[in-house]
């Protein structure tokens, strides 16, 4: 393999080769592997933070809207360059050339967000809270902060990070997926082409070593992570006994309830996108849909068993394919393992997408589009997060039953329900444990301007990413109380708090 695709660092708005180690990036569509990433190594990762701490005092001191401008212009070089980002991460990532320019949009908005950095930063006020005290709170910058992030959405989840972050006054060290890392260095390019100061923003390409640097070096302040439950997990605790603030965002299990008066028709037609887009390999997949009573769930299978006929897999490159390959090989064997393993323990295999055939793309990493009805709680393929293009189908009689199975589950990302029933859909929001529902809506990832996260095991920390929690997270609040005597008063000493 040529050299001259290795790709390295962004590191004080220069590109750094640090090529020691390097790792293969395939194109998943032809199973190739056409480039390298370096693997940074722990004097790399350090280098980068000694880049960030240099650059943060100016920062820290440049004034929010000038933070923001910085903002606008990053937005409308994205918007500009839109083709180029969708065409790298389907090359890396092997997504429809529709579904990333989705992705991005959805990280664009969270950067329009970051634009209102003057209001979210302004903090509160009172005059006069005793004789003439004034006392008022300001929202401060941290430092130094680290993002870690996934493959699957290489463009939008780091940019659920380092957008409010920076304009926080924070400097950021990212350190994306080594699976697909191209565009989401060739978007911290176009943030240095919108003006930012040199250091504010570095990329880092690594694996566990890279990341463990970022975990134990004390000038790191804060870390943001999402990615599965055993890596979160990890990350939590390494960060915490490293006394830095953290958000590690885990695993997912999401189900859809079909109730007994639900548009069949649109469920279907809903649950088509919500599973089989992106390959499945979204947190917010729904994987699992449990129909209230065995009239619907026939229902459910036969139209979607007839809608999934029409489904098209293949490379990023062609519109009209409605998905694409999952990331490696090994994953691919281990969503059709889990297929597998749903079939021995008794399930029926409705739709089989194993092994499908893509013409001229017979080395690539694809799975079809695969049905599965008659799972239950115990089987292995329930439990896990399979995290690829599979809907299971589960039965229930009643609702109580289907809330009771999704309350059960260690997982607490998103879940929705399909009905017609005002009362129902108000009882399950009211209270299923799960941290984004939809009614009727598919995925509920929340819009930039309100905050992403689930319960129990899918998140790890106090505050969702992005949005006010986002804000939060990447400041410190200060707060000033302030008295100026009269001029000629001397006061007594006072020993009463008051």
């Amino acid at each position: 393999m040529n050299e001259v695709n290795v790709i390295g660092h962004l590191i004080n708005g220069e590109m750094v080769n640090d090529d020691v180690r390097t790792q293969a990036v395939f194109n998943p569509a032809t199973g190739a592997a056409e480039k390298k990433v370096a693997l940074a190594s722990k004097q790399t990762v350090e280098q980068a933070i000694s880049a960030a701490q240099t650059a943060f005092p100016a920062w820290r001191n440049t004034p929010a809207i000038k933070r923001a401008r910085v903002m606008f212009r990053f937005k409308e070089l994205l918007e500009q360059h839109a083709d180029t980002i969708c065409r790298l991460i389907g090359e890396e990532h092997g997504k429809i050339s529709h579904d990333a320019a989705g992705e991005l949009q959805r990280g664009i908005e969270n950067v329009e967000y970051a634009c209102g950095a003057p209001e979210l930063l302004k903090g509160e006020h009172s005059k006069n809270v005793g004789p003439n005290i004034d006392c008022w709170s300001e929202f401060q910058p941290l430092g130094v902060v680290a993002g870690i992030t996934p493959f699957n959405f290489p463009a939008m989840v780091p940019m659920w990070m380092f957008p409010l972050a920076i304009v926080c006054g924070n400097c950021f060290i990212l350190k994306p997926s080594e699976r697909d890392p191209s565009s989401t260095l060739y978007i911290a390019q176009l943030l240095k082409e919108a003006g930012l100061p040199d250091g504010v923003m570095n990329v880092v390409n690594g694996d566990k070593e890279a990341v463990d640097v970022l975990l134990s070096d004390e000038r790191i302040k804060a870390v943001s992570f999402v990615g599965s439950t055993p890596i979160a997990e990890y990350i939590y605790a390494t960060a915490n006994a490293n006394g830095k603030r953290c958000q590690a965002l885990g695993g997912a299990k999401n189900h859809a309830i079909i109730m007994p008066d639900a548009d069949m028709d649109n469920a279907v037609n809903q649950l088509l996108g919500a599973a089989f887009g992106s390959s499945g390999e979204r947190c917010m997949a729904l994987s699992v849909a449990v129909a209230v009573g065995d009239e619907a769930a026939d229902a459910l299978v036969e139209k979607m068993t007839e809608a999934m006929k029409n489904l098209s897999v293949g490379a990023h490159d062609k519109a009209s394919n409605d998905f694409g390959p999952v990331i490696t090989q090994a994953h691919k064997d281990k969503v059709e393992g889990y297929i597998t393993s749903a079939q021995n323990q008794g399930a029926t295999i409705v739709v089989d997408g194993r092994q499908p055939h893509v013409e001229g793309y017979e080395n690539g990493f694809f799975v079809g589009a695969t049905l599965i009805d008659g799972v239950t709680a115990d089987m292995d393929s329930y439990v896990a997060e399979i995290f690829g293009p599979v809907l299971q189908v589960m039965r229930v009689k009643t609702m109580q039953e289907a809330m009771q199975l999704i309350n059960d589950h260690e997982y607490g990302n998103g879940t929705c329900i399909f009905t017609r029933d005002g009362e129902a859909a108000r009882y399950f929001s009211d209270n299923i444990q799960v941290g984004m529902v939809g009614i009727n809506v598919p995925l509920p990832v929340p819009v930039a301007y309100h905050s992403f996260g689930g319960w129990k095991r899918s998140l790890f920390g106090d505050l969702h990413a992005y949005g006010p929690d986002g804000v939060r997270f990447y400041t410190k609040r200060k707060t000033i109380t302030q008295r100026w005597p009269s001029s000629g008063v001397r006061e007594g000493a006072s020993f009463a708090f008051a």
